[in-house]
């Protein structure tokens, strides 16, 4: 079983930062990709941004330029960097991590206010 805990997010005036961590454990396996989904209220949730083992990423359209995953293979750790945030980046942001199968985060809250 892998638990993954979050943290890092928080209150910020648009134009800020955050930085998200998200820290795994629990696992015999190589974790695979990692990543950050978001889901803000009355939406579905959306992927944010993935890193594989390799360091491959991708990035959704809204945010690419502005924020940048991470991870650190020796830790188990992802990070999200989030620069120039806006009011629309407000979300319960999720850290996910696949070994054999999609593990999940229980959320941290991102408010950015105008």
């Amino acid at each position: 079983q892998v638990q993954l805990v979050e943290s890092g997010g928080g209150l910020v005036q648009a134009g800020g930062s955050l930085r998200l961590s998200c820290a795994a454990s629990g696992s015999s396996f190589r974790i695979n990709s990692m990543g950050w989904h978001r889901q803000a209220p009355g939406k579905q949730r959306e992927l944010v941004a993935a890193i594989s083992s390799g360091g491959s990423t991708n990035y959704a359209d809204s945010v690419k330029g502005r924020f940048t995953i991470s991870r650190d293979n020796a830790k188990n750790t992802v990070y999200l960097q989030m620069n120039s945030l806006k009011p629309e980046d407000t979300a319960v942001y999720y850290c996910n991590a696949a070994v054999f199968r999609q593990y999940w985060g229980q959320g941290t809250q991102v408010t950015v206010s105008s």
